[in-house]
């Protein structure tokens, strides 16, 4: 066992390490030695509490120890606006996440600086267990989006977790949730055709809800997912995607109103801007497939 006989300060980083390693043992020696450095945490330089650490972790005894004897700790956020939940959540410790739940149902609803639920976070790493169990928490949490009008539909597509996508599609029968667009006017499908995913794009096209509005338009460039196919890298996959959206009916958007000559190569580049200057303000989730030579 460390020593932890040089005053607060030793004590302070005995609890982080311990947060880290998991020790329930150590825990309780330094509760011993001062039953209030748990609520000396707000004093410290660290950014992040133990539980935060330990629930990154997956260290389920040590989380639920703390809960036990500060079940405030929960509430807490690191200096990202990210509470212990969201960590477990994306990390995917399913035990952890229930743990936390059962401390407080509403962290479900805190949300980062970037606006993001721990759902949000849980759908990003497709962690369907740890979805489910939020959904059972709250349930009306599945319509909340982040700073760039994402919901969890789309972040599903965006990080390519078709596993989650079904889960969440199949669990909210809302034909208005399974249309939402982004910032930018994008649907779920047009994101899948950005990313050039096939499976996403088939299972989408596959639901009825959504292959009703299939030719919705983006608000960035006024395309329906058939012209975005086309700004797109030219190669087999994107010839492919492009049978698969007409053979649904996806048509392109200045065929909704006439029969005009395919678009120039210039009118191809000048659309094709709109989309890629969507995808550099998401930076942080795509490689670009776009080219319009």
């Amino acid at each position: 066992m460390m020593d932890t006989s040089h005053g607060n300060e030793d004590y302070t980083v005995a609890l982080y390490e311990a947060s880290l390693n998991g020790t329930v043992s150590t825990l309780d020696t330094l509760l011993q030695r001062d039953r209030l450095i748990l609520h000396k945490i707000s004093l410290t330089s660290f950014t992040e509490t133990p539980l935060h650490i330990s629930s990154l972790l997956g260290h389920l005894e040590f989380t639920n120890a703390l809960l036990r004897r500060k079940p405030q700790l929960v509430e807490k956020v690191d200096s990202s606006g990210r509470t212990a939940l969201h960590l477990a959540c994306a990390e995917g410790h399913t035990h952890v996440v229930k743990a936390l739940l059962q401390a407080n149902m509403d962290m479900c609803l805190v949300s980062d600086q970037e606006e993001r639920i721990p759902l949000h976070l849980a759908a990003m790493r497709g962690h369907v267990k740890v979805i489910k169990e939020l959904l059972i928490a709250h349930p009306r949490s599945i319509s909340r989006v982040n700073l760039y009008g994402d919901n969890v539909l789309h972040l599903c597509v965006q990080y390519n977790c078709l596993d989650a996508l079904k889960l969440l599609v199949e669990s909210v029968n809302d034909e208005d949730f399974v249309n939402s667009k982004d910032n930018d006017g994008n649907s779920m499908l047009h994101l899948a055709v950005m990313l050039g995913q096939m499976k996403t794009i088939e299972y989408l096209l596959s639901i009825p809800e959504l292959k009703r509005k299939a030719i919705a338009k983006n608000r960035i460039g006024n395309m329906t997912a058939l012209d975005v196919s086309e700004t797109c890298h030219r190669d087999f996959k994107y010839l492919k995607i492009q049978d698969i959206l007409q053979a649904a009916g996806v048509r392109r958007s200045k065929d909704l109103n006439s029969p005009l000559l395919p678009a120039s190569h210039d009118e191809e580049a000048q659309s094709a801007q709109p989309i890629i200057e969507h995808l550099e303000r998401h930076g942080n989730w795509i490689l670009l497939f776009v080219s319009v030579g």
